[in-house]
């Protein structure tokens, strides 16, 4: 059998719900016979492995952008699931962009190199609402993300960085996010995501739900269209959507690198993935 070994986040790490969570999902896998080693992907030695390299659980690497491209690098001779070149172009939700020049339907992003207040008079204008959310183009768990409502400035700390523009979707509110689970090409299964009463978050650090759902035919035809623009075919991915206004689908992340899976609530227990890796 190849030796797999999965990539984790920094020894440092110190959120308890992602190391619950991590611990869960490791669970799983080994209870699915799937034999692996485990390393940190911050560990100078992460890419010295003969066989088969995941970074399925890669947490933390838009806080160390330097020392994650420098793994990539080092990771261009290696057998790598998800792909090399897909790490590379997912770690970017520039990509977005590019989904929407490809007729992708996705959340409506203005990207700025450098943010400013009046380009927030610009997104309203260009979207037609009061209430925007700016996020950075690299960025998880909404680390720096703000809701910005009834014309209100952007908060000082986000000001001068590189920032992603984004009406603040309603149905996120009324609805939840859904996220769309895909196991080499084939779909698995569906999550709604509902954030707290009064919150845009949907990430169980901010008091966030998940709950099992069976995904619309519009949903699944989404995400396809989506995973379609990937440079090359994946071993796993995670497709974030929401509803929009006319009640079709928006793509808000393409999740390639190292989302969350929820394989407890795969309905064959995530042996989808397993043979997505075989």
């Amino acid at each position: 059998m190849t030796p797999i070994r999965l990539l984790t986040p920094d020894p440092g790490w110190k959120n308890a719900a992602d190391i619950a969570e991590i611990a869960q999902q490791i669970a799983v896998l080994r209870g699915l016979g799937l034999v692996f080693e485990t390393k940190p992907w911050t560990d100078p030695a992460a890419a010295d492995h003969p066989g088969l390299i995941i970074p399925l659980m890669a947490w933390g690497y838009h806080q160390r952008q330097a020392q994650w491209l420098d793994l990539l690098d080092r990771l261009g001779g290696c057998r790598v699931l998800n792909p090399v070149s897909v790490l590379r172009w997912n770690w970017d939700k520039a990509y977005l962009i590019e989904l929407a020049q490809k007729h992708v339907p996705v959340v409506p992003t203005l990207s700025v190199a450098a943010l400013e207040q009046a380009d927030l008079a610009t997104a309203r204008a260009q979207f037609g609402t009061a209430d925007l959310v700016i996020k950075p183009p690299i960025s998880a768990g909404a680390d720096g993300t703000y809701l910005l409502r009834d014309h209100a400035p952007a908060p000082q700390a986000a000001l001068g960085k590189p920032t992603m523009i984004q009406p603040m979707m309603p149905a996120i509110a009324s609805e939840g996010e859904f996220s769309l689970i895909w196991f080499g090409g084939a779909f698995s299964h569906a999550v709604l995501k509902t954030p707290q009463s009064g919150d845009f978050r949907v990430q169980s650090q901010f008091g966030g739900t998940d709950q099992a759902v069976t995904p619309e035919p519009a949903a699944l035809a989404c995400a396809q269209a989506a995973l379609a623009c990937a440079p090359e075919p994946v071993a796993y991915a995670r497709v974030d959507m929401v509803r929009d206004a006319t009640g079709g689908f928006a793509i808000m992340e393409l999740e390639l690198i190292e989302p969350y899976l929820w394989l407890d609530l795969a309905p064959d227990g995530g042996r989808g993935f397993v043979a997505a890796l075989a």
